[in-house]
């Protein structure tokens, strides 16, 4: 990338998916790994392909609360058998005693089931008088029994490097005997904010000043893509101090991460920086919100620059910083998922950029999709964030959309939600 390239200054307007496509060749996964505990590997990304150990389940084991008894002891001419109590199996207290012709021992959920005895019946079924138990018939040899191995053998790989551990993936791990993993080390994002009329919240606004809520959606949003963030705070309207900024940053960072200061002829310190101290280039994407978007390195850190309107910086963080962010820590790419709906309120639109208008994703009483828009899409609104739970695309080229037609729908992801 060379500090001369301006994008901006080209008419063409880059697709929001092209532009994704060319960032991300430009960024590689982190090779830095580390081992941690089983209880700390949640929401970690797995650095390694994982086998089990052990079969799955290790023994033949009861999938109901009932009896167990050899099938071929059932009365072929009747519907019901009555068989001999002989003992028991519990999780943990297995049968000890010998299998004999005609008989059944009582057996709960995840117990062993004992060589000689090959199916369950629930207790439902089941009469008992005293040592007499009364069955009734199963439909199949192997009812109610979960067999050795058949989830999985010893040896099959059964978690996959550049997945993410979740809670299901942390029982899998217990389940096979693992209490350490290797996962990808956690990525770190240093961002912050410029502008004298910031005002930390809490504090009183003068004439001209407003709140800086940026920096409180861009934490939000790096919590939730499970990266460790470092707040640098508001940095002075001073070009040396954002020069430090940058500088400090970089040197504690995978990511710089700022937003505002990447528009066309914004008179501050920000684009001037970038182009001395950095490799970065200035992207006009066809994308509403947003539009302006900067991207490069500078020093060994990845840098993005979003734009200063708070709608527009939470989106194109979504759309275009997300994705860096996962391949960065190893994830496998991760489709979005859309869905049609019908539209509720018309919307306008102007042909030229691909607008992601926030809305309120539902189904009616006969079970159809249906969304609504949350009101004013204005780019300074954040309210609209709030109160969407998906957001509404419309074509580059599409324009006006009225009441009732079909729409592509993209729920939140957890990022979002």
């Amino acid at each position: 990338m060379s500090s001369n390239q301006d994008p901006c200054a080209q008419p063409a307007l880059l697709h929001p998916d092209q532009a994704i496509e060319q960032l991300l060749a430009q960024v590689e996964a982190t090779q830095d790994t580390e081992l941690v505990t089983l209880t700390q590997a949640i929401d970690r990304v797995l650095a390694e392909d994982l086998a089990s150990s052990i079969d799955l389940p290790p023994f033949d084991n009861s999938a109901m609360d009932g009896y167990a008894f050899r099938f071929t002891d059932l009365a072929a001419s009747e519907d019901k058998t009555t068989l001999t109590l002989i003992g028991s199996s519990f999780a943990g207290h297995p049968f000890k005693g010998n299998v004999l012709p005609n008989s059944c021992i009582r057996i709960m959920t995840g117990a062993p089931v004992p060589v000689g005895f090959d199916t369950v019946q629930m207790q439902e079924k089941v009469q008992a008088n005293e040592n007499k138990i009364t069955i009734e018939h199963p439909h199949r040899l192997g009812a109610n029994v979960r067999l050795c191995g058949e989830e999985l053998l010893a040896g099959t790989k059964v978690l996959h490097k550049g997945i993410t551990i979740r809670a299901a993936e942390m029982g899998v791990l217990a389940t096979i005997g693992i209490n350490q993993v290797r996962v990808t080390r956690k990525l770190k994002v240093a961002f912050f904010s410029t502008g004298d009329e910031l005002r930390p919240v809490g504090s009183e606004l003068a004439p001209g000043q407003i709140y800086d809520s940026n920096r409180y959606s861009i934490q939000g949003l790096l919590s939730k893509s499970h990266v460790e963030w470092i707040d640098l705070g508001v940095i002075a309207d001073n070009k040396e101090a954002i020069r430090g900024a940058f500088k400090e940053a970089a040197s504690k960072a995978d990511m710089v991460l700022t937003s505002g200061g990447v528009s066309v002829g914004e008179a501050d310190f920000t684009k001037q920086i970038l182009s001395e101290e950095g490799q970065i280039t200035f992207w006009k994407l066809a994308i509403k919100p947003g539009k302006p978007f900067a991207f490069g390195k500078i020093d060994n850190a990845i840098f993005c620059g979003l734009p200063g309107n708070p709608v527009s910086s939470m989106v194109t963080f979504y759309k275009l910083v997300l994705p860096i962010l996962n391949k960065m820590q190893g994830l496998k790419p991760i489709k979005p998922l859309f869905c049609q709906a019908k539209l509720l309120t018309d919307i306008r639109k102007y042909p030229g950029r691909v607008e992601y208008q926030r809305g309120i994703l539902s189904r009616n009483e006969a079970g159809e999709l249906e969304v609504a828009i949350t009101g004013g899409q204005g780019s300074g609104m954040l309210t609209s964030m709030s109160l969407a739970n998906c957001f509404v695309i419309l074509d580059q080229f599409q324009g006006d959309t009225p009441t009732g037609t079909q729409v592509t729908v993209e729920p939140f992801n957890n990022v979002l939600c």
